[in-house]
């Protein structure tokens, strides 16, 4: 007999959600020769000018140790540069450059159309609704949620029984 969990699988839903919607976007960075983590790191610096790479981490949800092999591509291809802060030499500074910001003037607006589009597809009320309840689990004031207690740990992997 089968026992079901009580609750939905809410990451899976998250993570099918965020398939459903990039499915749409992907086509466009793609036509550029952009990975989706390059296009969500040149927005960023867009938007802000300049970031540091922890800031660019903590934004584009992109872990760290995947950022740097990120960030080599990217200034490999000429879209980047990082340069030392004069005050102190052990932070660095991400920018994007000429050829970057060509790059986003002409991607930016189909990715503005297609937001239009989607827009239209699903509803502008459908979408306000997800960015309100979205923003709320995001900025929900809360302490720390509790992990809940663990059993002793066993190699589930190797264990036969």
């Amino acid at each position: 007999m089968t026992r079901k969990l009580a609750y939905r699988n809410l990451p899976q839903l998250f993570l099918r959600a965020r398939e459903e919607l990039l499915c749409h976007f992907r086509p466009i960075i793609t036509h550029f020769g952009l990975t989706e983590q390059q296009w969500r790191i040149l927005r960023a610096i867009g938007e802000y000018d300049q970031l540091e790479p922890r800031e660019i981490c903590e934004i584009c949800q992109i872990l760290s140790p995947s950022l740097t092999g990120v960030l080599s591509r990217m200034e490999d291809m000429g879209l980047v540069t990082r340069t030392r802060m004069e005050e102190d030499q052990r932070r660095v500074i991400v920018r994007m450059t000429p050829k970057a910001e060509k790059l986003v003037a002409e991607l930016g607006p189909l990715i503005v159309e297609q937001y239009k589009v989607i827009e239209q597809a699903f509803g502008p009320e459908l979408i306000h609704e997800l960015y309100v309840v979205l923003d709320k689990v995001i900025a929900a004031e809360r302490g720390p949620i509790p992990q809940v207690k663990l059993p002793p740990r066993k190699n589930w992997i190797a264990d036969e029984s």
